[in-house]
């Protein structure tokens, strides 16, 4: 009975000696990967882990389950050579009696939630891309009326041919700039992680809002210098950026600054969208990010769930505080680990 119950259970239990030796594992293994308890008995757990910067993740977390659990997202190998992704929920353990450490996990899949996460992503950014556009048209018709005036003043024969070819060139790279932005964030998922600089994305994105921004007479303001970099998809990180940007634009009603800082410590790195906005009643914040929970008449309230959804992909996490002044500050804090190398 007792062997059927661990068979058919929901996860996989696992428990592994202080140099990462599998010393026991649940016989749901087979069923849930493939593999047998005799093909990962005296192996190491990091052999079975998909992606080279979870296993760093979980490497530089051990010395935190001293004090409290640990909980995580880890992509294991099926045995057919597919992936399983897993909540993971680790725990550091004594043994009394050789006072060996060992640590216990239990994995559950959660591969489904996780494929539900992404095509909810994918919406939310066809719909960010779509909010932008009006504004981004407006931004692009600028340059468009300065070249043509320009080309003709060209036509008419005026002699200053050499200075208004440098300024069409300008407004050109402004549009290309634009509509860069624009089709970045409307390609397809990738979650390819490398190292990308802070402050490119920080300031791809005030490029892509500014516009927005000033026609209500916001100013975006980047505290310089950012020196940091993450591990991270580009791509997602914008998304969140564009997110709470876009959020803070629309909170406030009357002429104001939205500040990024950026700060890097030993072990993270925070990113910090301040607003001057009316900021949050503190009887609400902690439901931000709750499905379908929303202050604003016309939203979702799916912006703020999926941003979470991705930064705890990305091992990260968000906080939200109202400013000692006015305005509500939007905190992103990504561990500082980088890929392994081989």
């Amino acid at each position: 009975m007792l062997d059927w119950i661990e068979y058919n259970q929901g996860e996989i239990i696992i428990i592994w000696n202080k140099v990462g030796e599998i010393v026991f594992i649940s016989n749901s293994v087979e069923r849930l990967l493939g593999y047998k308890k005799s093909e990962l008995l005296g192996r190491y757990w990091r052999e079975f882990v998909s992606l080279e910067e979870e296993v760093d993740y979980v490497k530089t977390h051990f010395d935190r389950l001293v004090e409290k659990k640990q909980r995580f997202t880890v992509t294991m190998d099926h045995k057919d050579g597919k992936c399983m992704v897993t909540e993971c929920l680790s725990e550091k353990i004594y043994d009394e009696q050789t006072q060996e450490v060992y640590y216990v996990s239990s994995l559950k899949d959660i591969t489904d939630r996780k494929e539900t996460e992404k095509l909810l992503v994918r919406s939310e950014k066809m719909s960010v891309a779509g909010q932008l556009a009006a504004g981004i048209a407006h931004e692009i018709r600028n340059p468009l009326t300065s070249i043509k005036g320009f080309l003709q003043l060209i036509q008419a024969g005026v002699n200053r041919k050499e200075e208004y070819y440098k300024i069409m060139i300008e407004e050109i790279e402004k549009m290309e700039k634009i509509t860069s932005e624009l089709l970045f964030i409307s390609k397809p998922l990738t979650d390819m992680k490398q190292l990308e600089s802070v402050d490119d994305m920080v300031k791809d994105v005030e490029h892509l809002l500014a516009t927005q921004a000033k026609l209500k007479n916001i100013d975006i303001v980047i505290a310089e210098p950012i020196t940091a970099s993450i591990f991270c998809d580009k791509s997602q990180i914008k998304q969140v950026l564009i997110n709470l940007m876009k959020n803070a634009i629309e909170a406030m009603n009357e002429a104001g600054f939205i500040t990024l800082h950026v700060h890097d410590t030993d072990a993270e790195v925070e990113i910090l969208v301040c607003d001057e906005g009316p900021g949050i009643p503190h009887e609400i914040i902690n439901k931000l990010g709750e499905p379908f929970f929303t202050t604003k008449q016309s939203g979702t309230g799916l912006g703020i769930m999926i941003s979470k959804q991705i930064l705890e992909s990305h091992h990260g996490r968000m906080e939200i505080m109202n400013n000692e002044g006015k305005g509500t500050t939007f905190k992103l804090v990504f561990p500082k680990y980088y890929k392994r190398k081989v």
